[in-house]
């Protein structure tokens, strides 16, 4: 699907981005979507501990001592290695033309754009689509299933977590040896957390229950993303209809009022 570029949008994946590439999260859920909160809390406090005290340092660093510029080239080239995965879920959904666009885009970003440093391709008419193996579940009818916050990683859920799997045996990087994989794996995860210091701040500004900001925040982005953007109304409302399924300190205006 093409990336939205509508306020409303951009300001909720960014904030869904950040939760699934770090452990800082945040939220408080319903309790049919959460009935595992008594273990994501602790999980959760873990990561967020984990991301203030290491990585949020590391990346303020990183952002002080490495020009836009070349951060922008990181960040394109690890989208990069992902992109075999889109095409792949491109396939299983049915988005045939759209695989084709992609494998393009791949083919030509990897080459002309020297393994994907530069964006040559988003330049011209071959756009950045995001599907995941969890959006095909979602696209054949499989529910959401349970929300899970996995050590290190963050927010997720059963439907979801299949795709660590094929995420992973479709990056390039997987198939390197360790000692290249690992400080390269390393640099990858320091400039995602930096690209996300702005979601961070929000975050934290914004949310009552970090915790339960952060489960809703990824849950709607999920949804979202199985719709290519535009869910269907009745399902968005399930999100905000009742005041009373969240806790006593916040309320559904308090979840995600994305203006």
């Amino acid at each position: 699907m093409e990336i939205k570029k509508s306020k409303k949008l951009s300001i909720l994946i960014l904030l869904a981005t950040f939760i699934l590439l770090t452990g800082c999260q945040t939220s408080a859920a319903r309790d049919d979507s959460d009935p595992l909160e008594v273990i994501n809390r602790p999980i959760f406090n873990f990561n967020d501990s984990l991301d203030r005290h290491i990585m949020k340092p590391i990346a303020n660093s990183y952002v002080a001592i490495t020009p836009k510029p070349v951060r922008t080239g990181i960040t394109n080239f690890f989208d990069n290695l992902t992109y075999l995965n889109v095409i792949l879920n491109d396939i299983l959904q049915g988005k045939f033309a759209q695989g084709f666009d992609d494998s393009a885009r791949f083919i030509v970003n990897s080459t002309v754009g020297f393994g994907g440093i530069m964006d040559p391709a988003g330049h011209g008419t071959l756009p950045k689509h995001d599907e995941d193996l969890g959006q095909t579940f979602g696209t054949w009818g499989m529910g959401e299933g349970v929300y899970l916050n996995l050590p290190l990683l963050g927010p997720n859920s059963t439907r979801d977590a299949p795709d660590l799997v094929t995420s992973t045996l479709l990056n390039p990087l997987t198939y390197f040896a360790f000692a290249i994989s690992a400080p390269v794996s390393a640099i990858n995860i320091v400039n995602k957390r930096a690209n996300l210091l702005d979601a961070t701040k929000f975050r934290d500004e914004a949310a009552l229950d970090s915790y339960a900001f952060t489960r809703e925040a990824y849950r709607q982005h999920r949804l979202s993303l199985i719709y290519d953007g535009n869910p269907p109304v009745e399902e968005m409302e399930d999100f905000f209809d009742e005041e009373d399924e969240y806790p006593d300190d916040s309320s559904a205006e308090d979840i995600l009022i994305i203006e």
